[in-house]
């Protein structure tokens, strides 16, 4: 049996003289106490040396992965033969070796016992292998293995990007208490200038460049502001309020406003910084969030890698935990975004369209965050692409763009179904244009007048044709005849006035058969006798309406709520009642 022993210096082949006594014995470190006794149990078969670190790095570094090395493989195929038992101490790596190679490949926890003892007394089984030169030798390769591991590379180390953006920001909150620090000390001298001059860091260089308020009208300010602010400044300058400053004082505002200034330029050149980084690391999360977004988003996470690693719908809401959880613990509604709301993208959409396009650009984050992560290429196609399928995405949300045209279907392009409300000069309407309807146009008051008797007339002959119903016993099973849209106490008053009028002139022409009348009046004067006679007309219309009334009544049979039958019925009956006093009175 040989085993395999992999060192500093090279690969190593002992083969084990008593193989009983291994498969026996649990222990082995009393066997490999002295140099004498190891050598009693393994000798050195082969040795292959590392020529230099290079190759001991990439022997160690597929060792690390279980992977089998080109040196290896040659190593085991010259000193290895088919019949022979090898040992392992990777299982992984063995089972591939036997599977290549078709080597007998065993591994247990005697070899791992055995391999430690190799180890102990590594320097006398190996000839010409001292101890001062191993030493070093795992020194440099572990360092080695360990800077691959990391991953050095100066151009995607994503440190710098999470520093870069912390100090960004914290030059912005100094950057604007000093600005403000500015605006309050040098307002006391001139306070108009606040309104005035708006921008911080103008406001700092013409403080700079002015001094007091009482040189402003021999300076040229063209440099430093715009024409106009600069006839306002000179203006109010002449009328200013502020109290005067002593020299000493100037000095110290003059001193923090150049502070400004040059925390403004640090800044400048930060961004820029910050920018480039940006386009070197993260490419195609810089295309899709811009380079501020981006680097949040990585600095929340920590580094590009553990970024990598959450799911699009982590990267939404990214930088919202404290609202997530307390919407979670209240039960309302969880956050649609983070620090993702800040792209132009998600700004450049509608409110209510702000939580799909937050959704739509975190899916498409997460994509370009792993190609930057994982991937060989420093090219933003990935990111272009997904940038133009989420403004795509946008218009059609928007109404710009249609559906079909948002992304492409993969496989046959399959045809469009027809809608015929989608043709046309603007294909973007969904419901379909209402139709003219010249009846609802009221040109003014005789078309209504006219419309209103045209009304009337097909309600009569609708009537007319309509077949009387059989009556039913209980008012509830009546017939509901739909009424058009008229209030039943505005259709009663035209109705009464139309039949008072007619009523009115068939007495005014049919005045002889109502002399005939039998009316007997005793000791009443002629003014008395025409007072009686009025009466008697109008209770005599009153009659007639109620008689046409109660004729109408069950041939219209007309749909009536129930508060208004029973106000009707109230109020016919005290008509009635007040009838019949009159008619015993008189």
């Amino acid at each position: 049996m040989l085993l395999l022993f992999e060192t500093a210096a090279g690969y190593a082949l002992f083969k084990v003289l008593k193989e009983q006594k291994i498969e026996e014995a649990e222990d082995l470190a009393s066997d490999f106490q002295t140099l004498e006794q190891a050598q009693k149990i393994v000798k050195l078969k082969a040795f292959s040396k590392f020529e230099n670190t290079t190759e001991a790095l990439g022997a160690a570094t597929a060792l690390v992965d279980s992977k089998l090395s080109k040196g290896l493989k040659k190593f085991l195929k010259k000193n290895v033969g088919e019949d022979e038992k090898l040992a392992m101490l990777d299982k992984k790596l063995g089972s591939i070796v036997q599977e290549k190679l078709g080597l007998n490949v065993l591994w247990s926890n005697q070899v791992l016992e055995l391999s430690r003892g190799i180890r102990n007394q590594l320097t006398g089984l190996i000839s010409g292998l001292a101890s001062v030169d191993l030493r070093p030798m795992s020194l440099g390769l572990s360092h080695s293995l360990s800077r691959y591991k990391l991953k050095f590379s100066p151009d995607k180390v994503d440190t710098m990007i999470v520093q870069a953006i912390g100090l960004l920001d914290d030059l912005d909150k100094e950057l604007n208490t000093y600005a403000m620090r500015v605006r309050e000390w040098y307002g006391w001298h001139f306070p108009e200038m606040t309104k005035i001059v708006t921008d911080n860091i103008q406001y700092a260089k013409a403080v700079m460049f002015m001094g007091t308020r009482d040189l402003t009208q021999g300076l040229d300010f063209s440099g430093v502001l715009e024409e106009d602010v600069e006839g306002q400044l000179k203006a109010a300058a002449q009328v200013s309020m502020g109290t005067d400053i002593s020299e000493s004082d100037l000095d110290n505002i003059k001193d923090l406003a150049n502070q400004v200034i040059a925390l403004s330029e640090y800044r400048s050149q930060l961004f820029e910084y910050l920018r480039n980084r940006m386009s070197a690391v993260a490419p195609n999360l810089t295309v899709l969030v811009g380079e501020l977004v981006g680097a949040r988003l990585i600095a929340h996470a920590g580094s590009l890698i553990n970024l990598a690693k959450q799911p699009a719908s982590t990267v939404q809401i990214l930088g919202a935990e404290k609202a997530l959880f307390r919407a979670l613990k209240t039960k309302h509604e969880t956050p649609k975004y983070g620090l993702i709301y800040h792209a132009s993208l998600i700004g450049q959409s509608a409110p209510k369209y702000k939580g799909k396009i937050s959704r739509v650009l975190a899916a498409k984050c997460a994509l370009a965050i792993r190609v930057d992560a994982l991937g060989d290429s420093n090219d933003a196609t990935v990111g272009m692409e997904a940038r133009q399928k989420v403004e795509a995405r946008l218009r059609q949300l928007e109404g710009k763009l249609l559906g079909t045209e948002a992304g492409t279907a993969k496989g046959k392009e399959q045809p469009a179904k027809y809608d015929k409300s989608r043709q046309g000069a603007v294909p973007a309407l969904v419901t379909q244009p209402k139709a003219y309807n010249p009846d609802a146009d009221v040109a003014g008051v005789a078309n209504g007048a006219l419309t209103e008797k045209k009304d009337k007339k097909k309600k009569k002959v609708t009537a007319a044709e309509a077949p009387a119903p059989e009556e039913e016993d209980e008012p509830k099973k009546a017939k509901i005849v739909v009424v058009e849209e008229v209030t039943a106490v505005e259709a009663e008053k035209v109705k009464k006035k139309k039949k008072k009028a007619a009523i009115e002139q068939a007495l005014e022409e049919d005045e002889e058969p109502k002399k005939k009348a039998k009316v007997v009046v005793e000791e009443v004067t002629a003014v008395e006798g025409e007072k009686v006679k009025k009466k008697k007309k109008k209770a005599a219309l009153e009659q007639a309406l109620e008689v046409e009334e109660e004729d109408e009544e069950p041939k219209k049979k007309k749909a009536k709520v129930a508060d208004g039958e029973a106000n009707g019925k109230e109020k016919s009956k005290k008509d009635k009642e007040g009838k019949k006093k009159k008619k015993a009175e008189e």
